[in-house]
């Protein structure tokens, strides 16, 4: 809900963290894009260290609050985005960007595999998920590391319900970058509609290749143009779209 409710107000949502939980939520970020549409810099992964870190260890980032701060300083947090910051429990990179976004005015969550964790007493709402001791004694990558990606993706797909970008159980805003989500586009509007591949080729091709203009635009038996408009009113949500112009329909009866 508060992902949701930072995306839907011009805000953005910032993972941070240090490690495997820095790199879990680079992944989550770096997967919300083609999955969704969205814009890269509205689910953003922070890693102590910066994209460097990501393929190798940078020694001693983790351990610094200001840096943690000046992350997000550098990113012009303000009061509408939210932070949610991953750590096996203490990292000091992520309490200091928890700190310095509860000054900003943010709302923030700690993902931690510890009850009553530091980065949980310094957000607020903490997700303490207790998977317990490692096969291999520290190694968080493994079942903490799960547990945390299992968390990212219900946050992020659980937002992205909420903003419109899911019909049913369908991606209807995947971005169409290769052959084989072509094909995927083409059969998401064929299952949402009922309609013939002929059919949803050329309704994609009139709306451009946008999968929700080319659902909408067959339920509705209209043209791309106005199944556009019926999207842009409802907010991109294509139910509403839907049931939208059919109430306006039964209106002006």
């Amino acid at each position: 809900d508060w992902a949701a409710e930072a995306l839907e107000r011009g805000g953005r949502v910032f993972y941070m963290g240090a490690g495997t939980s820095g790199r879990l939520g680079v992944l989550d970020a770096s997967e919300c894009p083609p999955t969704f549409g969205v814009s890269p810099d509205l689910i953003v992964g922070l890693i102590a260290g910066g994209e460097t870190a990501f393929i190798k260890a940078v020694e001693g980032a983790e351990d610094s609050e200001e840096l943690g701060a000046s992350d997000l300083r550098g990113r012009g947090l303000s009061d509408k985005d939210l932070v949610v910051g991953l750590a096996s429990g203490r990292t000091p990179y992520v309490v200091g960007g928890l700190v310095y976004a509860k000054a900003t005015g943010c709302k923030t969550i700690a993902i931690a595999c510890n009850q009553g964790s530091k980065i949980g007493k310094s957000a607020d709402l903490a997700i303490e998920p207790v998977p317990g001791p490692e096969v291999l004694t520290g190694s968080t990558r493994l079942k903490a590391g799960t547990v945390q990606k299992l968390i990212l993706n219900m946050i992020s797909t659980g937002a992205m319900v909420k903003i419109g970008k899911v019909y049913q159980n369908l991606m209807v805003d995947v971005q169409q970058t290769n052959e084989k989500l072509v094909v995927r586009g083409q059969n998401i509007v064929m299952e949402a509609t009922g309609c013939t591949r002929e059919c949803a080729i050329q309704a994609l091709a009139d709306a451009g290749g946008h999968v929700k203009t080319a659902i909408v635009s067959v339920l509705l038996d209209c043209d791309a143009e106005q199944a556009a408009v019926a999207l842009e009113r409802a907010r991109g949500h294509v139910r509403a779209a839907v049931s939208g112009h059919e109430k306006s329909d039964a209106d002006a009866q």
